[in-house]
């Protein structure tokens, strides 16, 4: 609670207001309900000079007061009935620092032409939320796609009669009330209209209701005047759609009643109610990479106009979303270690491996015809083979390039896309003919080049070079990606099915943007993830961290371009690690594994804090911790062949690694066996080195690399030899301290950390913004996340509640997505077969039935999953292609193990999975599609019958679901209340348990 010192200040605005001598005075009283904490203030600040010109420290400061038990704010000043201002509240501390503002659009002082001199204009405001569920239907996820723009017709009619004069001379019985409210989802024909207990607001049933007219796409506006008696006023708002059918909104009765606090009586009061209080709408989607995409007419990989095929697809099955992994391009190593598509060779380029090659031209010869034929068929593999695709499309597309480029560079097309695309594409054009020069992405090896400077880049892109025909071939390649992918969002939109696309945390440390863009990274380091349910051994990406110190200073100009960029195709987007944005796993470069890392930022443990419990021996707990009983534990007899070629005997039986081997990397380096090595060797050799890395990592405490009298706990240190053989005090000092490093003390810091970065991505682009929040979760991430608008992801083998096995879908908040897996881990099937015991308790706990599950994951179990999820309160229910495969027997007959994505223990895992069914297949298999619809159904998700638009899409596809009896004898099978009520609305399958 602040202080009271704010109390009065219209004297203090008059001082501040423009002399107008023959205009009419007024006075604007401005009312917020707000709970804050003790230091915090509120403030009103916008563009007239009078509200601070968005100067904060200029602000209009609010004072508070108590109404029953609700904290109201408070502030008045005195203008010119000609004032045109917009504002906003904002959230301060004592010094005027800004602590938050509010979410949503600027707010328009929108004042009667003809007030009356001396009229007093109260506005009561609601504080504009970003988690309210509300406001994110207004991102443009569902304000263009999902819920379509209205058109100007429709607009037309309910903004013509909008009133701009007072119209009644100033009464002292009467009051005009102005009701304001946005309505995120309206229909087509659909009108806002008020009731409520007074006369001039409708009177309930007895009276005409208020009709609201429409001031923008998401606001509604209504006036009326009350006569004072009748205050305080009982009121709701409604829908009516072309039928006159009327939808009331959801919650008791709104009340307004006059501000107890003022003595003044109002004149007109301005309303702000927020959004029309509506069912919290649910949808439902699809996610697969676009590389594990199978159609009749790709080469070797899914490509960008196959998701024309996937749109298709979720329109028969009613879902309303696909979500694909990160689709730029990753040519950084030319091998299959490049199907990794989280490591971005440029953050702006997409890749060529999802080039249609047929769509490059409408002439395309016939031997070329003939030989992107040859390869379809060649390529039409099992997995993908990433180097042959990537080496044949560019092959053929060279060929095409030699025979279009005059047409398609005089293009009118062409020209726009490079004029808007040109600060990133000639830097990358540059780049990628240097890689192919030097045959190598590490520009540190490129001589002249190493160092990037905007002059050498336009000399190497320059149309007189030499070599322009180079650089010429990747601006034809990425025109024609974007052409393409242009066109497949197009008809995502154009379908009302939202395209999610995915940004990754990271970028390879040999990329386009570190070499543009060196200082923004920190080049020395690597980014990871500490050990988690992924990886026990913690994760190791190879990304350089970023430089946030530096990349503040343009409030953050690399990260707003690259949404920019995303927000040309995707209307969601999905943040990789959003971890990252609270802390960072920072690694030394020179690790292999993800151990031995630190948070950043984050607040160390010094030397001085640890001396004051009895911790001295630092150089005990900061050097691996190796003796003569280590040595014989990890390699028996050969102790001591390893102990003198690897290492010092500094004291009798304590050894120090040797300088040459003192790094994971070094030791990895002279225990790499060579090509064509005999298995054993191979083995010998893999032992030896997993050996003297865990000797490496027998540490408590890390040193810091710049200040040696700080230190970082290393993770897991209660499991070290060296801590086990600490004195009892020792261990207890240091259990506490890291419990307090890793769960306590950072919190603060991260939330803090977080709430300069993520609002910025946010603002960037007007897409729906997810993000993945799995792994070692600190306590502030779901606070900020929640606050921000930012949904959640929910894993049910992965719960975010503590001490949870498994996740429990009924029981998820609704800003979160949810799926039973991920590409991240092993589909529902394969998590299914994995373990007998962990599968017996879910089946028992979660499913509640008491039969000996199945071995496998068959439809029955995949039904009451999936089903699970899709009743669930999360916003959206987003599952793997494989795992709505898994319904159908005849989808599910490939080995659960080869449908996994990505395995992210191993880091040079092969990504290359494809599905082993055809979209088209898909498409006309009506049975798949109708499962899919009644689960959509049956949960009251988001299905095309919520979007008229689209019913002829669905003729023809059968309305009821091959579930939708129940077979076998269901009185054998005891089932929880929740499961009973899937039995009895015929939701269940319950044959084949046993």
């Amino acid at each position: 609670m602040p202080s009271v010192q704010l109390m009065d200040n219209a004297t203090q605005s008059m001082s501040r207001q423009p002399q107008h001598q023959l205009l009419k005075r007024v006075t604007l009283r401005f009312r917020l309900p707000y709970y804050t904490q003790w230091g915090q203030n509120l403030l009103v600040s916008g563009s007239d000079p009078v509200l601070g010109s968005w100067n904060i420290k200029q602000g209009l400061p609010m004072i508070p007061y108590h109404e029953g038990e609700t904290l109201i704010w408070h502030a008045q000043l005195f203008v010119s009935n000609d004032l045109e201002s917009q504002y906003n509240y904002c959230l301060v501390d004592d010094q005027k620092n800004v602590i938050k503002w509010e979410s949503g659009d600027r707010r328009i002082l929108n004042l009667p032409s003809d007030l009356p001199d001396g009229a007093v204009i109260d506005f009561y405001d609601l504080w504009q939320d970003g988690c309210a569920p509300e406001t994110l239907l207004t991102r443009g996820a569902f304000r263009n796609v999902l819920f379509g723009k209205k058109d100007d017709k429709y607009l037309e009619d309910f903004t013509s009669e909008l009133p701009n004069k007072f119209n009644v001379p100033l009464s002292q019985d009467k009051v005009l009330v102005r009701f304001l409210v946005k309505c995120a989802h309206l229909k087509s024909g659909e009108t806002v209209y008020l009731s409520g207990s007074a006369s001039g607001v409708g009177k309930w049933e007895t009276g005409i209701p208020l009709k609201l007219l429409c001031t923008s796409g998401l606001s509604w506006q209504g006036e009326g005047f009350v006569n004072k008696k009748e205050f305080p006023i009982r009121y709701n708002y409604a829908l009516q759609n072309k039928e006159g059918k009327i939808s009331h909104e959801i919650g008791g009765a709104r009340i307004l009643q006059f501000d107890s606090f003022v003595s003044k009586p109002s004149t007109m009061i301005s309303v702000a109610d927020g959004f029309f209080r509506a069912k919290p709408w649910r949808g439902s989607g699809l996610a697969v990479p676009v590389f594990s995409v199978r159609s009749h007419a790709d080469v070797g990989v899914g490509e960008f106009l196959d998701l024309k095929l996937l749109v298709d697809l979720a329109v028969k099955s009613g879902l309303r979303l696909i979500q694909i992994l990160p689709v730029n391009d990753t040519s950084v190593h030319g091998m299959w270690w490049d199907s990794y598509p989280y490591s971005s060779l440029s953050v702006f380029a997409l890749h060529p491996l999802y080039l249609r090659l047929q769509a490059l031209s409408q002439n395309i010869p016939s031997e070329i015809e003939e030989e992107i034929e040859v390869a379809r068929d060649k390529l039409d593999l099992k997995e993908v083979d990433y180097e042959a695709t990537v080496a044949t499309k560019l092959k053929i597309a060279k060929q095409l390039f030699n025979l279009e480029k005059e047409a398609v560079f005089s293009s009118a097309e062409y020209k726009r896309y490079f004029e808007d695309n040109k600060e990133w594409l000639k830097p990358y054009a540059a780049f990628c003919f240097l890689r192919d020069l030097f045959g190598t992405s590490d520009h540190s090896q490129w001589g002249l080049f190493a160092d990037y400077t905007f002059e050498k880049m336009e000399r190497l892109t320059s149309p007189y070079a030499e070599h322009f025909s180079a650089i010429a071939f990747i601006y034809y390649l990425q025109f024609h990606l974007h052409s393409q992918l242009s066109e497949a969002a197009d008809y995502a939109r154009k379908h009302r099915v939202v395209l999610k696309g995915d940004l990754p945390i990271g970028v390879d440390r040999n990329s386009v943007d570190t070499w543009v863009f060196p200082m923004l990274f920190r080049m020395n380091t690597s980014t990871g993830a500490p050990p988690d349910y992924f990886d026990m051994n913690g994760q190791n990406w190879g990304f350089p961290t970023y430089n946030w110190e530096e990349m503040s200073k343009d409030n953050y100009g690399w990260w707003r371009a690259r949404l920019t960029q995303m927000a040309k195709y995707f209307s969601a987007y999905r943040i990789d690690h959003i971890l990252g944005f609270f802390r960072i796993w920072e690694l030394p470069d020179h690790t292999i594994t993800g151990l031995m890392g630190r948070f950043r930022p984050s607040i160390p443990l010094s030397q001085e804090e640890l001396e004051k419990e009895g911790i001295w021996d630092f150089n005990r707990l900061s050097e691996p911790y190796v003796r003569c009983h280590l040595l014989q534990e990890k390699f028996g007899n050969r102790w001591t062949e390893i102990a003198n070629k690897y290492f010092y005997e500094y004291q009798h039986l304590c050894y120090q690694f040797k300088p040459e081997y003192n790094t994971e990397k070094k030791i990895f380096l002279e225990l790499k066996a060579r090509s064509g090595s005999p298995s054993w060797l191979i083995q010998d050799l893999e032992k030896t080195r997993k050996g003297l890395i865990c000797l490496l990592q027998e540490v408590v405490l890390m040193r810091d690399s710049v200040d040696s009298g700080k230190f970082y706990p290393r993770f897991g240190l209660e499991q070290t030899a060296s801590f086990k053989e600490l004195d009892d005090h020792s261990k207890d000092v240091l259990l506490r301290l890291y419990h307090d490093y890793f769960y306590h003390r950072q919190e603060r810091l991260w939330s803090e950390n977080a709430y300069k970065t993520l609002p910025v991505l946010m603002n960037s682009s007007d897409m729906l913004a997810c993000g993945e929040d799995l792994g070692m979760v600190p306590a502030c991430v779901q606070p900020v996340l929640k606050e921000l608008g930012l949904l959640g992801l929910r894993i049910q083998r992965m719960p975010s509640t503590p001490g949870q096995e498994f996740g429990i879908p009924s029981e998820y908040d609704y800003l979160t997505v949810c799926a039973p897996s991920c590409h991240d881990c092993s589909t529902m099937r394969a998590w299914w077969e994995e373990d007998e015991g962990r599968r017996l308790r879910f089946f028992r706990n979660v499913l509640g039935l008491k039969e000996v599950p199945p071995t496998e994951c068959n439809p029955s179990v995949a039904h009451m999953i999936i089903q699970q999820h899709m009743e669930s309160p999360s916003m959206w229910a987003i599952f793997p292609l494989q795992d709505f495969l898994a319904l159908k027997k005849e989808y599910a007959n490939r080995p659960a193990k080869e449908e996994t994505i990505n395995d992210p223990s191993n880091p040079k895992h092969y990504w290359r999975f494809r599905l082993h069914v055809s979209v088209e297949s898909l498409l006309e298999d009506n049975d798949f599609l109708s499962i899919l619809r009644g689960f959509l159904l049956t949960s009251k998700r988001a299905t095309p019958s919520d979007f008229p638009d689209h019913s002829k899409i669905m003729n023809g596809i059968v309305p009821s679901s091959p579930f939708s009896k129940i077979t076998g004898d269901v009185t054998k099978l005891e089932v929880t209340p929740m499961l009973q009520n899937h039995v009895a609305s015929g939701n269940l399958l319950v044959t084949n348990f046993v």
